[in-house]
């Protein structure tokens, strides 16, 4: 089969590699559509990632196909059945997955290489969280599973509180405008939050808008920390999330915070940077400061009922589609900021 392989920073090449075949407990996917994300982004320009893999590697972790072989020992599964699956799994008996902290896992199973024409999918997965796609969803639109479910998961570390009938809005800051930061404005809008969004792209500025952004900004021409006081009785916000993975940014969403704010770093910065807190701020106005990372299964079943119910157009995200052939020029657009997300069809 036609598979990307990573070899290191923007080596991507695409390779005939042997078909995968599955092993007992596991399957194997044709991918119909896989796209891409701002950690692909990152992973290819970096050339790796702490966590998810080393190169020389099969890349490439959202996917959605259908199923053309079962290993043994697999049940409730049938050739032909529609399916997402997402690109890990917690091993269910280490120290933090006793205490349902599976994103912590030390022992997670990940699982990479949608940029080809097939998949296997490892038992983990098959046994946690592989799930049978709704037949009225397309296959790019639950290709979003996983992102969206970290979102999910993102929100429900933030300290985030639902509007409520007898109290205010929460104010919720978004410093980012990829397509995560945008899935953090919609579910958060949609949630009845007050989003104030910053980003770079006045093109993604409105269409966070569209997704019920209340305020957008391009920080190319705005003071973040100075527009939010602005915003909120020289307060700031309730809720900070960082969704761009600069460390200069980490420390800004920590400007932009209110005293007893959650600051969520959600965008994964290079490995072994730092950043500088001012501790009285931190003490002084108690501040809560979260990294949060990756998903759980229970998020990643929240995720694909939320886009079954297609009550967020989060397939505007999608702006491009393209063969696997053209990968190499893909990652070179999303670089660029011309492309949000990408449609991979690696059988075209």
């Amino acid at each position: 089969m036609l598979a990307a392989v990573l070899h290191g920073q923007t080596d991507l090449r695409l390779e005939t590699v042997p078909d995968p075949a599955p092993e007992t407990g596991e399957v194997v996917i044709q991918v119909d559509v896989a796209t891409t994300c701002g950690t692909d982004l990152k992973v290819w320009r970096r050339g790796g990632h702490a966590k998810m893999l080393k190169p020389p590697t099969l890349f490439g972790h959202e996917a959605a196909g259908q199923i053309v072989a079962i290993g043994s020992g697999v049940q409730g599964w049938s050739l032909g059945d529609r399916v997402v699956a997402n690109n890990s799994a917690p091993c269910g008996h280490c120290f933090f997955c006793q205490r349902q902290e599976y994103s912590l896992c030390t022992d997670l199973t990940f699982n990479n290489g949608t940029f080809a024409q097939y998949l296997r999918i490892p038992a983990a997965i098959v046994e946690q969280n592989l799930l049978p796609i709704p037949e009225h969803l397309s296959m790019a639109t639950a290709s979003l599973t996983e992102p969206l479910a970290c979102v999910l998961h993102g929100i429900a570390r933030s300290g985030f509180k639902p509007e409520q009938k007898d109290g205010p809005a929460q104010r919720v800051v978004v410093i980012g405008d990829g397509a995560i930061g945008l899935m953090f404005v919609g579910v958060l809008a949609h949630r009845g939050a007050e989003v104030i969004l910053f980003g770079g792209s006045d093109q993604r500025l409105k269409l966070g808008q569209e997704l019920g952004a209340t305020h957008i900004f391009n920080h190319h021409h705005t003071d973040l920390a100075a527009t939010t006081l602005g915003l909120t009785e020289n307060y700031g916000a309730d809720v900070v999330i960082e969704a761009t993975g600069v460390p200069s940014v980490w420390e800004t969403a920590i400007a932009c915070g209110r005293p007893g704010a959650t600051i969520n770093l959600f965008g994964g910065c290079p490995r072994d940077t730092s950043i500088t807190v001012n501790t009285d701020l931190l003490h002084y106005s108690e501040l809560t400061l979260k990294g949060v990372f990756h998903n759980t299964p229970t998020f990643v079943r929240e995720s694909l009922a939320l886009l079954a119910s297609q009550e967020l157009p989060f397939e505007q995200l999608l702006n491009d589609t393209q063969p696997l052939n053209h990968l190499g020029q893909v990652f070179a657009d999303m670089r660029d900021r011309k492309t949000i997300k990408a449609v991979i069809l690696p059988h075209t």
